[in-house]
């Protein structure tokens, strides 16, 4: 059995040619009236869909964009994919989505899926300090906006928030608190967001003149919940003593509430916990979660708008568009 009505299935029913069938199907004007009512009549009948893959391959645009991103089952990234999804209907183009799970060579075999299809430019997140694959499309002067993170030495678009800021917002908060032992749950060093959270944390420490050892900083690699999880355990098997905990995301926040609960800690009584993005679920975890809000729709969406510049070519130089953050504190410290 056929998959899709074709336009030869539309001919025999209209009792047309297929050529006119075409031309009443991409709206040509010599045509009439009755002709095309019909052939219009046949193709609703039979459920004609459009073959706009074939379209794009003669016209060479594809109105297809590829995302590239690390995780979707993080809230994070499903809450930048609808500003992403929303700025691609208002300009009218489709979307392929690949995942990579933090995971190098899945990037690569993304990236490449996406030429395969023809993509007309990429929106993504970038693995670790995976740049050689990105480098390449530069030097092809392919449309490319890396979201959410910044890259050292390469030429292309950035959209991300001010990481350093966050981070020192973050933890300034929990010094206010009176918190003086801060632990940090951070992601894998590589991932430009952590170092730059990290540089905010270290500087904010700085200013208050607290000093605490390197053990404070807490990497973990676990994902989402079970990273914060893991996190607050590790702490624990070390024997460090604190009073506060800065997670690099809500999702470790999440995980490291629970592990706290699980070692008969109470939050915030004995230790405060701040998180990074506030994601939706943020306001109604119990206790209510205090975290750095990022512009997760606008990260998508501008992003979006800036390599749709880039694919239109209405802008060549480069562009650096860094987003405000703010922290919004609740019930967790």
């Amino acid at each position: 059995m056929k998959k899709y009505v074709t336009m030869r299935d539309i001919a025999e029913r209209a009792m047309v040619s297929v050529n006119t069938v075409s031309k009443v199907l991409n709206n040509k004007p010599d045509i009439s009236k009755e002709t095309r009512e019909r052939v219009l009549k046949a193709a609703k009948e039979l459920g004609y869909i459009k073959n706009v893959t074939a379209s794009a391959l003669r016209n060479s645009k594809t109105k297809i964009v590829g995302v590239v991103l690390e995780d979707t089952t993080n809230l994070f990234f499903a809450e930048v994919l609808e500003g992403i999804e929303a700025a691609a209907r208002k300009y009218g183009y489709r979307l392929i989505l690949m995942n990579t799970q933090t995971n190098l060579e899945k990037q690569k075999e993304a990236i490449y899926t996406l030429m395969e299809h023809r993509v007309e430019g990429i929106l993504i997140t970038p693995t670790g300090d995976g740049t050689k694959d990105l480098r390449k499309l530069s030097e092809m002067n392919f449309p490319i906006v890396i979201v959410g993170r910044h890259l050292e030495g390469l030429n292309l678009d950035e959209i991300h928030s001010d990481e350093i800021k966050g981070g020192y917002i973050a933890t300034k908060h929990l010094i206010e608190k009176g918190r003086k032992k801060i632990l940090l749950i951070n992601s894998a060093p590589k991932n430009s967001a952590a170092q730059m959270r990290c540089e905010g944390y270290r500087k904010a420490l700085r200013e208050a003149g607290i000093i605490l050892p390197e053990d404070y900083i807490v990497i973990t690699h676990g994902p989402n919940m079970e990273g914060g999880y893991q996190g607050i355990k590790q702490a624990f098997d070390k024997g460090l003593d604190f009073d506060a905990v800065f997670c690099y995301n809500d999702m470790f926040a999440f995980g490291a509430i629970r592990a706290l609960r699980d070692l008969g800690k109470r939050v915030p009584e004995d230790v405060s916990v701040v998180g990074y993005d506030d994601v939706t679920f943020a306001s109604y975890y119990c206790p209510a979660l205090t975290t750095v809000r990022i512009d997760r729709f606008g990260l998508g969406f501008n992003g979006f708008k800036m390599l749709l510049e880039k694919m239109r070519n209405r802008r060549k130089k480069t562009k650096h568009l860094v987003l405000d953050v703010e922290l919004i504190v609740r019930e967790s410290s």
